[in-house]
């Protein structure tokens, strides 16, 4: 049973290879910080950022301008592959059926956990004050026949223009169906133009990326100025709370695969040990799968549920994304005093979990653009604090790889165990 996602010939793989440098981009953030801290109070400081805070804000706009189209390209690209595996046989729709759940419960506990989370471990005042310093006043709320109304847009160029991110994301869901049905040329030619579009705006964030050194610096520089010191501690308080969330999931991978995957603890943790290493070290599920692979053989899963699930599950599955991805969201609505209604949580939500269908295998840095930008902006949260988040992103991602990975091997052995299930007994004559 083979098809183009099982062997890894997803849109994923095709995508222009991309560098994003992010030991430096961290040192940068740091060297701003330091920078900026030690002038701070200074009658420098306001010229110095004055000069620096343009530098940072032009680049956050050149990162900011290419997330509607790519997230359009990629949920087109992640709807249509969904779709072809699902038409791969009963273990593809098994498999999909556990992945949209475990996807809907990630995005689900990022928006229930997040800021219970927040409340029991608020937000560092003086660090609130200083990244999230573009706050903004609360509108009118709406309600939920208003949210439910919105979902649907009357003019899609009117709701891209207007960053109405839930109903183009709607819009592009339900094209993405519908050109399932056509026939093979047109079909072709859509999915062509929207790989070429993915590609083509992945790599002007690989040119945005390249440069954000000079503009982490920048924002950096002009926060601790500002501040002084108090934005270290919003980072590191950020990094725990977004960490946790993942956490969370990485946890109920082991009870997955224990109870729902009928494999012994002991087994399953010796298993996993080896992939979470490998994980660690590239941070990447992509580069994991030999590994996850091997631990397949080892908990004794049927080599061909392991040879299909598994790849499957790297093109389609990220077990921490949605999670994660909302609590950057909430994390900075909290920063820049959004209030979070039901409704904005659901929109969060809704949005986290469909853009998890297009995420791909890449560096976490435009991961977190590709993801966690389509998040806020559906929640109406500012996308500023997200341009500081993103220095620190290979923190957090540590956490993102591994529990993916973890949630690879579980979902293959519920796989194999229903697999086993339903095969009929074999009658001996």
């Amino acid at each position: 049973m083979t098809s183009s996602a099982t062997q890894g010939e997803s849109s994923a793989t095709r995508m222009p290879a991309i560098k994003v440098p992010a030991g430096l981009t961290f040192t940068a953030l740091v060297l701003g910080i330091f920078a900026g801290w030690m002038v701070s109070g200074s009658a420098i400081a306001p010229r110095l950022a004055a000069i620096a805070g343009p530098i940072g804000k032009l680049w956050l706009q050149g990162l900011t301008m290419t997330i509607l189209p790519l997230v359009a390209a990629l949920l087109f690209n992640g709807v249509t592959e969904t779709v072809a595996a699902a038409r791969a046989g009963p273990m593809a729709r098994r498999t999909l059926g556990l992945i949209f759940g475990f996807l809907a419960l990630s995005a689900t506990l990022g928006g229930v956990l997040t800021p219970l989370l927040l409340q029991l471990f608020p937000v560092p005042r003086d660090a609130a004050a200083a990244i999230g310093a573009q706050s903004v006043d609360p509108g009118p709320v709406p309600g939920m026949a208003d949210f439910l109304g919105s979902l649907i847009p009357s003019n899609i160029v009117k709701a891209a223009g207007d960053n109405a991110m839930l109903p183009v994301i709607v819009f592009f869901a339900l094209f993405a169906l519908a050109s399932t049905r056509l026939a093979e040329g047109p079909r072709r030619t859509l999915g062509s133009l929207f790989e070429g579009l993915a590609g083509a705006m992945m790599v002007m964030i690989g040119w945005v990326l390249a440069i954000a050194p000079i503009g982490v610096f920048g924002l950096a520089f002009s926060v601790a100025a500002g501040s002084g010191g108090a934005a270290i501690g919003a980072l590191a308080h950020y990094v725990a709370i977004v960490a946790s969330i993942g956490g969370v999931m990485f946890v109920i991978a082991y009870p997955l695969a224990i109870l729902g995957g009928r494999r012994k603890p002991g087994a399953f943790v010796r298993a996993m040990l080896p992939v979470q290493t490998v994980a660690l070290s590239t941070q990447s599920s992509l580069a994991s799968l030999p590994a996850m692979l091997g631990a397949c053989r080892q908990l004794g899963v049927r080599e061909r549920t392991g040879e299909f699930v598994l790849p499957l599950a790297v093109a389609l599955f990220r077990a921490t994304g949605p999670g994660m991805n909302m609590a950057v969201a909430v994390y900075a609505a909290h920063l820049t005093g959004v209030v979070l209604t039901p409704t904005v949580i659901a929109a969060g939500v809704l949005t986290a979990f469909a853009t998890s269908l297009g995420a791909v295998s890449l560096p976490g840095a435009i991961s977190f653009v590709t993801s966690c930008g389509p998040v806020a902006i559906a929640m109406g949260v500012p996308v500023e604090p997200l341009a500081l988040l993103v220095a620190v992103e290979m923190l957090p991602d540590l956490m993102r790889t591994v529990g993916n990975v973890t949630m690879d091997v579980a979902i293959t052995s519920v796989v194999d165990r229903l697999e086993g299930d339903s095969e009929p007994a074999r009658t001996v004559h």
